[in-house]
């Protein structure tokens, strides 16, 4: 497939600090990196608030048509939510150009397209599609009203309205009732775990924090870990041996998560995270490597509290740890005293004794 060449665009505050801008833009390069984007383009533009129709300037939706225009570029990405009707107007504005329009939902949502592999996956994928589309169909429905074209147009565009409305709202209601087999399913297993008296664990993070490697070295399985962003869509479950106690416990890796991940896409992959909402224990894992791990750690912790999980007992794991020269444990340790705190190399194994210990006095086996 032929890689599209993209423009990034972030509407920033004139008192953001220039770190913070420099970090956002990074974050959205890596985003297209993942979904196989080339960027030509990084631009910000200093604004006291997004514009009511076009959410750039007017001027710099035009600056940006004529340098897409000149270099090929066939898609504009703009680093934040943006509201129907602003979609709509600058979509409109760069048509001439042959560009289209894409916010940080749209393409988080074709990255998890790109790496769904099962089933569930995908269905939860489209739901959060259908659910991010939904609120166009304001704009949709004017342009079906103009094509519409003479006298008494509006009636045709209201109609056509109701219509994707509707087939919208079919197609939710369907996809929701494929998921709930999966949910069955899965609280079956569940049940049938605490039946057995199995405790359960989930590892949980911040996007390419190395859940997936720690899973697969703690449990020995062979699953697809990558140095990008969302490699990991699937729940997949291990058995953990815990050689203190001489038993085993089952570990679950998750979806990553991002800063400014919507609602939406939290309640789509509900059957998804359902694995760590029902856990006895969260490994919440950082990338100890990562210069802005402190945010990352709080962008986590705020998404676990809007899932009911901030009073869940968790370890915090600093991983990657080789790939660091000097690193302040114990101020670590008295940064993060509220938790249990390990340091570990999922990629070299090291670091795991102290973290399995931890394992066992948090599940108290």
């Amino acid at each position: 497939m032929k890689k599209q060449k993209a423009i990034l665009v972030d509407l920033i505050h004139p008192r953001m600090n220039k770190h913070h801008a420099l970090e956002r833009m990074v974050e959205l390069e890596e985003l297209v990196n993942t979904y196989g984007g080339i960027v030509i383009i990084k631009q910000w533009q200093k604004r006291q608030g997004p514009h009511p129709k076009t959410y750039l300037g007017t001027g710099k939706v035009e600056e940006l048509g004529l340098e897409g225009k000149e270099n090929g570029v066939s898609l504009l990405i703009i680093n934040d939510r943006l509201k129907p009707r602003q979609l709509f107007d600058i979509g409109e504005a760069l048509r001439p150009y042959g560009m289209k329009v894409w916010d940080r939902i749209d393409l988080i949502l074709k990255i998890f397209a790109k790496h769904a592999k099962t089933a569930e996956a995908k269905l939860e994928i489209e739901l959060a599609s259908v659910r991010h589309m939904g609120p166009r169909i304001f704009g949709m429905g004017m342009e079906l009203s103009r094509q519409g074209g003479g006298t008494g147009t509006r009636g045709l565009g209201e109609t056509n309205i109701e219509r994707m409305k509707r087939h919208l709202k079919e197609k939710e209601r369907r996809i929701k009732k494929k998921l709930e087999k999966f949910q069955k399913g899965r609280s079956l297993v569940r049940q049938g775990r605490r039946r057995r008296g199995l405790k359960t664990v989930s590892i949980v993070g911040y996007t390419n924090a190395g859940k997936t490697t720690l899973l697969n070295a703690l449990t020995g399985r062979k699953e697809y870990a990558a140095d990008e962003l969302f490699a990991t869509l699937d729940t997949r479950v291990g058995q953990l041996f815990l050689p203190g106690s001489n038993s085993t416990a089952l570990v679950s890796d998750t979806i990553g998560f991002i800063k400014d991940l919507p609602p939406e896409l939290l309640a789509a992959f509900s059957s998804t995270l359902s694995e760590a909402v029902e856990a006895d224990v969260l490994i919440h894992v950082v990338d100890a490597s990562d210069k802005d791990r402190d945010k990352h750690i709080r962008v986590v912790e705020d998404i676990l509290e809007r899932l009911g999980l901030s009073e869940r007992t968790r370890i915090l794991v600093f991983n990657k740890i080789d790939q660091v020269e000097r690193l302040d444990r114990c101020a670590l340790r008295e940064q993060y005293d509220e938790l249990p705190v390990a340091f570990v190399s999922a990629q070299e194994h090291s670091g795991f004794s102290e973290l399995l210990e931890l394992v066992e006095t948090s599940l108290e086996i």
